[in-house]
């Protein structure tokens, strides 16, 4: 384990002193690095990303039979690409600059079967592990279509196996509904402070809700202690796993279509500014690993984080990643945004990814629940707290002389730029739980200061 310096010797780094304060912060990239060299040094093959592809369109005819809201599409899973010119105008107005380009909306918030963007890697990684059983057991080949699962002979075989995984929430709602949909007997270990209607959500369709007095990282350890002591159980380990990333990565080749179908222009003159809400790091890593594939240099990638968990930031600032949590700079990792509640960052994705990620920005609960409920009132819009995180990124960047000069982001490619937040979770919350978000919201949006 690294050694973590003293918390004197962190603070004097002047950014990592404003995360400790539990300020909103911002810090970007000084110099870019080419992403196909970017790429190659992270060290994940490319091929990860054709290869979780390939899995989605081969279990499409498996989820259109098991899920109606996939029918529309023939179970294919993805989320709508939307523009948002009026709430474009109104944080343009309430900040004080107008942003040149155009705001979208990736509306990940309403993913088929679980309303997430953790649906593109929890799935998959439920999905590669069924296919794996299956295959040893001789009942699926590679051409196979995936309905051969729901044969009893398969279910049978499914069901000796556990998958068990540490959430904060919407991974283990993703994972839980496909896993107890296949037959697996589904462990999700959440931390108490994880939302009441998920854990109950996950109940009832049989799987099995452990819930831990710590936070994300104690209740992911709890679930890799059950997979250790029991070789019938798989571990989805969000601190780590490469086939949740794969999953994730997905996302870039999709959005590509999209763009192209709304002929949308990306490249150096017409760039695609990504901003993305940020817990351990795997999902938005995964996007945008995918995308550099999909787009190049032509994409800028922005974290966004809570103010009072910013482990990703912390942990690519400091250069000690999963080694440092931000309890040791003295915050609690309190947010209302549950997805995002992590004290400890992957260490996946930020060792080997730091080279693609363009920057890092915090944000706290007050202005992430104005930004609901001004979405909510502009374009009548609905996602939970954490989703909303992104629309910090957009004035941010924008503000930024230096990081738009060292990559070429001048008045002329910033009026041709596409912006998009990511949504990350919204459909699947019940209405009173949404219509308190929404309030809150509303009321915040008048009293948080916006210049």
């Amino acid at each position: 384990m690294t050694q973590i310096p003293d918390l004197e010797q962190l603070l004097v780094d002047p950014v990592v002193a404003a995360l400790a304060r539990a300020e909103e912060t911002a810090w970007f990239s000084e110099r870019p690095t080419p992403s196909a060299a970017g790429i190659e040094q992270s060290g994940i093959d490319p091929a990860i990303v054709a290869d979780a592809r390939v899995r989605f369109r081969r279990f499409a005819p498996w989820f259109a039979e098991r899920f109606e809201d996939t029918r529309p599409t023939h179970g294919i899973l993805e989320s709508p690409l939307v523009g948002i010119p009026a709430m474009q105008a109104e944080l343009s107005a309430r900040f004080g600059t107008e942003l040149p380009g155009k705001l979208w909306l990736k509306r990940d918030d309403s993913l088929p079967v679980s309303g997430s963007i953790k649906a593109r890697g929890g799935i998959h990684e439920v999905l590669q592990v069924a296919e794996r059983i299956a295959t040893e057991a001789g009942l699926m080949a590679e051409t196979d279509d995936a309905r051969v699962l729901m044969t009893p002979r398969a279910r049978e075989v499914l069901s000796a196996h556990g998958i068990a995984v540490g959430s904060t929430g919407n991974l283990g709602l993703s994972i839980g509904i496909v896993a107890s949909e296949l037959g697996f007997k589904t462990t999700v270990h959440m931390s108490m402070d994880a939302r009441a209607w998920k854990k109950e959500l996950l109940r009832s369709r049989g799987v099995t809700v452990v819930e831990h007095a710590g936070n994300f990282s104690d209740a992911v350890e709890a679930g890799r202690r059950t997979a250790e002591e029991d070789p019938s159980v798989w571990f989805v380990d969000d601190e780590a796993s490469l086939s949740l990333f794969a999953g994730y990565s997905a996302a870039g080749a999709r959005l590509a279509g999209q763009l192209a179908s709304l002929e949308i222009t990306v490249d150096e003159r017409h760039p695609l500014i990504v901003h993305l809400p940020c817990g351990v790091g795997g999902g938005p890593g995964g996007v945008t690993f995918g995308l550099k594939e999909a787009f190049g240099d032509a994409v800028h990638c922005i974290f966004v984080e809570p103010t009072h968990a910013p482990c990703m930031s912390l942990g690519v600032r400091t250069g000690l990643h999963d080694a440092i949590s931000v309890a040791d700079i003295g915050l609690d990792g309190l947010t209302a945004a549950d997805g995002l509640a992590v004290g400890r960052p992957s260490r996946l994705v930020g060792e080997h990814l730091q080279q693609l990620i363009d920057g890092y920005v915090t944000v706290t609960d007050e202005r992430m629940k104005a930004f609901q409920g001004l979405l909510h009132d502009t374009e009548g819009i609905d996602l939970e707290p954490s989703a909303a995180a992104g629309f910090a990124g957009p004035w941010t960047m924008l503000s930024n002389e230096a990081y738009r000069t060292a990559f070429g982001l001048d008045d002329a490619a910033m009026a041709h730029a596409t912006h998009i937040v990511w949504a990350t979770g919204g459909s699947m919350v019940p209405a009173g739980e949404m219509a308190g978000y929404v309030a809150e919201g509303q009321a915040l949006a008048n009293e948080v200061s916006w210049r």
